[in-house]
């Protein structure tokens, strides 16, 4: 059968799970991928409140939803960032503290290393009822971003060179070593949802993000094409590369050459919707994003995971827009075939 459809609830964290579900199964979603935010998944509940993960599962199993995978992005964000007033407004106040930048940073793995355990407990208690659902991947994933501390640096003025951004890579590594080594204790991966503003944010420093972690088996990608595409990134390429480190699949879509000519890929400073961008995100099936190409390449890796919609577009109603997200998906995904398509032309077949 074709992969399970999920919805990711980052973007609807201002509902309940309770209100929110119903809404998705009604929008025809065979599950969700909770967010770390809100009321959809609280990691230190999940670690020290009785019953707080078996609650969870029974408001998922009321609505027949399934759910492979969580995503702490807030919290990862702050782990290598340059940690600023703009931090304080995604963090909880626990992580922010007194909001020493270190501290902060610190305290944001401590979270992180969390998540892990979290989400082990979490898929752990649900194995019975997730048991009659699609299999998946087989892997406990938590999806989120890192920070970089070099970002500011990525246009090479004041001049930087090799070295300069050799310290960021090492930053990032130091941080995360201790991170992915946690996670293979709780046997869970991490997927990097590779993204401006994060350590790795093309090809190239996906790859290099790798070799800063000594290609540690515990560290790969959260794919989201809406990232790359319009950076000029091949999108369809990052899928072959990294074929082994592709943990979960973000849906999520973007058009790029449009706009005035005022704004340049870089955003201009303007607000997603401004008719002068030339780009911004669109409603899965909406923009420029080819994702046939996609489904063909994810099924010669052999990649079985969820398809998850991320929905954003600014322009379109979001209940509208995600349930006409999860029809596109669903329409276009197929299953990989299991014979050589021409193998019945061989005698000894017939």
């Amino acid at each position: 059968m074709a992969r399970p459809v999920t919805l990711f609830t980052g973007q609807w964290a201002d509902l309940s799970l309770a209100d929110l579900l119903p809404k998705v199964k009604d929008m025809g979603y065979d599950g969700v991928e909770l967010a770390c935010w809100g009321d959809q998944f609280d990691v230190q509940k999940a670690l020290n409140e009785d019953g707080y993960v078996e609650e969870r599962w029974e408001l998922l199993s009321q609505h027949g939803m399934a759910c492979y995978a969580i995503s702490n992005h807030l919290v990862g964000q702050a782990i290598c960032d340059n940690i600023d007033e703009r931090h304080k407004a995604i963090l909880s106040p626990d992580v922010w503290g007194d909001g020493d930048p270190e501290g902060v940073r610190q305290r944001a793995a401590q979270e992180l290393i969390d998540t892990g355990k979290a989400c082990r407990k979490f898929i752990d208690a649900g194995k019975d009822y997730m048991s009659s659902k699609p299999a998946g991947s087989g892997k406990v994933v938590v999806n989120g971003f890192t920070g970089s501390s070099i970002w500011h640096a990525l246009y090479a003025f004041p001049p930087t060179d090799q070295h300069y951004i050799n310290k960021g890579f090492e930053d990032f590594g130091k941080r995360f070593g201790p991170i992915l080594d946690a996670f293979e204790a709780e046997d869970v991966y991490f997927g990097l949802e590779v993204h401006p503003t994060e350590i790795a944010f093309d090809i190239a420093s996906a790859a290099r993000a790798i070799e800063a972690v000594g290609g540690h088996k515990r560290f790969g990608f959260n794919y989201d094409p809406s990232h790359l595409g319009y950076q000029g990134v091949d999108y369809v390429k990052f899928i072959r590369d990294f074929a082994d480190r592709i943990f979960h699949v973000h849906m999520k879509d973007a058009w790029w050459g449009h706009g005035d000519g005022s704004v340049g890929v870089f955003g201009g400073h303007t607000d997603f919707g401004d008719a002068r961008r030339f780009w911004d995100f669109r409603s899965v099936g909406r923009g420029d994003t080819d994702f046939e190409e996609i489904i063909v390449a994810l099924n010669d890796i052999r990649y079985n995971g969820p398809l998850s919609v991320e929905w954003e577009d600014g322009r379109m109603d979001r209940f509208h827009g995600a349930t006409e997200s999860c029809a596109f998906t669903k329409d276009l995904d197929f299953a990989p075939s299991d014979v050589i398509f021409d193998s019945a032309f061989d005698k000894e077949n017939q």
